[in-house]
Parts: structure tokens; sequence; C-alpha cells
């Protein structure tokens, strides 16, 4: 199976799926199993692909860099 890296969203914390007391924070990215139960945490909005935010973050860096900021 395919892995993604994921983020809780801010102040989420959200239980790996095959280890209940371990958590998914907002503090760093993770690599999981793009399993059902991952996919269904991002759907409902308590996980986030984390690629997609440095891509987000990246170009707004960019775009503040290019104004003087």
């Amino acid at each position: 199976m395919s892995t993604i890296e994921v983020i809780a969203t801010s102040g989420v914390k959200v239980p790996m799926e095959d280890k209940p007391n371990s958590y998914i924070t907002d503090e760093g990215p993770v690599t999981v199993e793009d399993s059902t139960y991952y996919q269904r945490r991002i759907g409902d909005g308590d996980l986030k692909p984390y690629n997609a935010i440095s891509k987000k973050a990246a170009a707004r860096a960019a775009a503040d860099n290019a104004n003087g900021g």
C-alpha cells in the first residue's frame, strides 16, 4: 500500500489507525498508510495532506518575497 504525509488540523489530535494511544497532531507531518481510515479523517477535516500545505506555504512565501516582504 502507498503512503501519504498528513498533519492534523490546528488543535486536533487524531489517533493513529493501529495505535489508538498515539496521536497525529499539528506539530509536524506524519507518514501513514494511504488507508480508508486516513482518507476519511482527511474528508472530515481532522487531517490535511501535508504536501498540499507545503505547496501553499511555498507559494505564499514566494509571493511575499516578490512583493518585498
